[in-house]
């Protein structure tokens, strides 16, 4: 694959080929200008049409193709071929809405199985107050959830949840998986309610913004050392930082709402495919109107 920029990956290319992912020997002290997703931060197997090391990789920031999670499409047929009937956004979100409080029965919890008696505390959690949930902590349980879902579908592994997560018997790690349990437990298919909203998402961005591939969206960072540098490289005369971001994170369409938290605000060209859900789409579910959930990997970002 060409660069004009010569930060090229070729595996005809020894030279070329920075990965990044090994410790020690010709790569300790290296800062590559074109690594791939780090093994560490990736499963071998996901629920989508490409693997983790694709999706994740700084390439695919720079080249997306569409993600389709496995078997939603078959399952919800029916609804997508009402979605294709609706004429207006409005019609098709306020479909969307009132499929997911249909299908999984939100509003009806007795149907789904939870009897007299039973504690509905956690049965209560849907799509909707998970999203607020994240938006309010995103090292919430909701949080956790949330990523257990893009590790699950994605193959990206979390790697900050209350502390960075550097070794997978660590605490932050123990607390991580806790978590994921306590808000999966009792509820009613509720990473399900995740695939379709991922999905509806991806069909009404791509509906809306046909000629679209990327929007530049803006984060508020703290203590910028604590990142992930994977490396840097001069583009346009600027210098960029390629970072290994959390598996899922919050970014905004706002400069001004962005720099409300943290120290410093990176801009990044965020592909169309890697949003899960934003404020376009769902307008009133977010915090602000320029929210937006996006899943991580490895990402070229511009500190403004």
């Amino acid at each position: 694959m060409n660069d004009s920029s010569g930060s090229a990956a070729c595996d005809k290319a020894p030279a070329l080929c920075r990965d990044g992912d090994k410790a020690g020997g010709a790569n300790e002290g290296v800062v590559h200008d074109n690594p791939t997703l780090p093994s560490w931060a990736r499963l071998p197997i996901n629920r989508c049409n490409l693997p983790a090391v694709i999706l994740g990789s700084l390439t695919y920031q720079h080249t997306p193709a569409p993600l389709m999670l496995d078997g939603v499409h078959e399952l919800h047929r029916d609804f997508f071929r009402m979605l294709n009937t609706r004429e207006t956004a409005e019609e098709r979100v306020q479909l969307f809405h009132d499929y997911m409080t249909m299908c999984f029965r939100l509003e009806s919890l007795e149907d789904a199985g939870f009897a007299p008696g039973m504690a509905k505390n956690r049965g209560k959690l849907n799509y909707l107050k998970l999203i607020r949930g994240w938006h309010f902590n995103s090292d919430s349980v909701e949080g956790a959830v949330l990523k257990a879902w893009v590790e699950s579908r994605f193959g990206l592994l979390p790697r900050h949840h209350r502390a960075p997560i550097r070794d997978f018997s660590s605490e932050p790690y123990r607390l991580y998986l806790e978590q994921r349990a306590t808000g999966l437990y009792n509820t009613n298919a509720l990473e399900s309610q995740l695939d379709l909203v991922y999905t509806f998402t991806q069909i009404e961005l791509a509906r809306r913004y046909p000629e679209t591939q990327h929007f530049r969206l803006y984060r508020g960072v703290n203590r910028w050392e604590a990142h992930e540098i994977l490396g840097e490289r001069v583009s346009g005369g600027k210098r960029e930082s390629i970072l290994l971001l959390n598996n899922v994170n919050s970014f905004s369409t706002d400069f001004e709402r962005a720099g409300e938290f943290g120290d410093h605000v990176i801009a990044s060209e965020v592909p169309l495919t890697k949003i899960i859900c934003c404020a376009q789409v769902m307008p009133g579910k977010l915090q602000g109107e320029g929210e937006a959930l996006v899943v991580g990997g490895v990402y070229e970002v511009r500190r403004m």
